[in-house]
């Protein structure tokens, strides 16, 4: 039977965010059937316009970026400091349930944006924001971009190779998290407001974010004084074979665990590591975790394992591993992988989309799945201000008020990127 009702069917979203980490929370809303309305300046959110490494897709396409959290979204296009600008706003808080935002708190108080003049008149709204480096504290107003987060959090400090520069995990992950804990934190605001009757202000931040991601480093710093080091291929907290190895063809695998003496003794023989069978220093589960938080030469078991997995073929060692249910290991795979990769797509974690402008492509799905209001993926990104109108009409302006504010967010556009084309030929000349 088919569920018409998803969890947040008849909630309403008035979104004014840019980047990423405001955008994903937003978009994890929409995912949940929340009508998600993307307020946007003239010129757009800025996210529209980076097109990221090798895009061959054609100029007038959306952008990587901007599609990966925007998609099933409403944009509204108004300038915001125009009378008629804020007469949109204060019509779409009144019937907003959800106020959500990574903007600056000093822009949204310059703008009476800011939670005290939005709870004085819409008590009702959950008013969600999140920032870099949290809402109290000398750095509040401090801008963030993903990787210093990540610098601030401590995360940088144990990736790459001790000794070396930090390498960056190759994702925005502070970002990311950050939008994952403003969703969260949205969503408890919802439930209490259900529950108890009142709105009330959820604030997060990608610094506080990163702190969650490393909960158990930071722990085991807290509590023995010892913070866990970078350690390449390894863990530094997991004194053991934990690791990720290559194989003889460019292949590569992160091994975790064997969970008993059969498959540990298995993988010894496969990989004619003969020296490891029985050794009394890795010859329980818990010794080969480094339970004990000693680890008997860990260096010394490594260096076995990549001889080992350096004797056979990614292809060996994939057959391998499905031959062995008590081994913890997996292939490290591509983005051409991860896309094509059957588990992913049958979990609907990839699904298919249509795109302007591309055709036939591929977003990441809903993660969460609910047995009995399942949420869903809700279509492609809307052009700049493709709303404006039925929003607008939806909120009770004339056709005539409708067109002074279209026409002066186009106007203000059109200035702006006349500036910004002379500016180019300026340095180039």
């Amino acid at each position: 039977m088919k569920q018409s009702a998803e969890p947040l069917s008849g909630f309403t979203v008035l979104e004014m965010t840019t980047a990423l980490q405001g955008l994903g929370a937003g978009l994890y809303l929409r995912d949940m059937g929340a009508d998600v309305i993307k307020v946007e300046p003239p010129l757009g959110d800025s996210a529209r316009y980076h097109r990221g490494i090798n895009n061959g897709t054609p100029p007038e396409s959306q952008v990587p970026g901007f599609v990966a959290v925007n998609r099933g979204k409403k944009s509204i296009c108004i300038d915001i400091h125009s009378p008629a600008g804020r007469e949109v706003i204060s019509r779409l808080l009144e019937k907003s349930d959800v106020f959500l935002s990574n903007y600056r708190s000093r822009f949204l108080a310059s703008m009476q944006l800011d939670y005290p003049s939005i709870a004085a008149q819409y008590p009702h709204i959950v008013y969600a924001q999140v920032n870099g480096f949290g809402h109290k504290g000398p750095d509040k107003d401090k801008a963030m971009l993903d990787g210093v987060a990540q610098a601030r959090g401590g995360l940088a400090s144990v990736s790459g190779v001790a000794g070396q520069t930090p390498m960056p995990p190759g994702a925005a992950i502070a970002d990311m998290a950050g939008a994952m804990q403003l969703a969260l934190g949205t969503m408890t605001g919802l439930l209490a407001r259900e529950r108890h009757g009142i709105g009330q202000k959820v604030e997060t931040s990608s610094l506080g974010a990163q702190l969650w991601l490393q909960m158990w480093e930071l722990q085991h710093y807290m509590i023995t004084g010892v913070a866990v080091k970078p350690s390449g291929s390894h863990i530094d907290n997991i004194k053991g074979p934990y690791g990720v190895y290559d194989t003889n063809d460019g292949g590569c695998f992160t091994f975790a665990h064997a969970m008993d003496e059969e498959s540990w003794d298995a993988l010894c023989i496969f990989a004619e590591m003969f020296e490891l069978i029985g050794h009394s220093d890795w010859n329980t589960p818990g010794k080969r975790l480094g339970s004990s938080g000693q680890g008997a030469e860990p260096e010394w078991v490594r260096s076995i394992m990549q001889r080992g997995f350096g004797s056979k073929s990614t292809q060996q060692w994939n057959d391998f591993m499905y031959s062995q249910p008590g081994l913890i290991m997996e292939r490290v795979r591509s983005h051409e992988d991860v896309v094509k990769d059957v588990q992913n797509v049958e979990n609907e974690y990839i699904v298919p989309m249509n795109m302007p402008a591309i055709g036939d492509s591929h977003v990441v799905g809903n993660l969460v799945h609910l047995s009995e209001t399942p949420g869903s993926v809700k279509g492609s990104c809307p052009e700049l201000g493709a709303d404006t109108s039925a929003v607008m009409q939806q909120l009770g302006f004339s056709a005539q008020q409708i067109k002074q504010v279209e026409d002066a967010a186009t106007s203000i556009r059109e200035q702006q990127f006349a500036a910004l084309f002379e500016a180019e030929i300026g340095q180039d000349a």
